[in-house]
């Protein structure tokens, strides 16, 4: 199985900047990509940044120009920069990556979540 560890979350105030960390491990080919959610209590869960193998990137209108994600995928490790946090930025972040595995020569698609990392942003 394919696991993913976060890290990163924590208290900042309001202009402040954090960076979270996402580490896969297990078996899998390669990333076909690798994205950061959130979701705040009683909304749902929402898209925050996603990066792609080629290495597009989409940001939610909410976080652009303030958030970045990155990924370096010889450690299996994405990040996400943040930076001018806001009050409204307070949620649990999930990571998420979409995983190739090839079986008898069939290229598979796995999805798998992290178990998410609390961001509070005080005013």
């Amino acid at each position: 199985q394919v696991q993913l560890v976060e890290s990163g979350g924590g208290l900042v105030q309001a202009g402040g900047s954090l960076r979270l960390s996402c580490t896969a491990s297990g078996s899998f080919s390669s990333f076909k990509s690798t994205a950061w959610y959130r979701q705040a209590p009683g909304e749902k869960r929402e898209l925050v940044a996603s990066i792609t193998a080629d290495s597009n990137t989409n940001y939610a209108d909410a976080v652009k120009g303030r958030f970045t994600i990155s990924r370096n995928s010889a450690n299996r490790t994405w990040y996400l920069q943040m930076n001018s946090l806001r009050p409204e930025d307070t949620a649990i972040y999930y990571c998420n990556a979409e995983t190739y595995t090839m079986v008898t020569g069939m290229r598979y698609v796995g999805e798998y979540w992290g178990q998410g990392t609390q961001v509070t942003v005080s005013s």
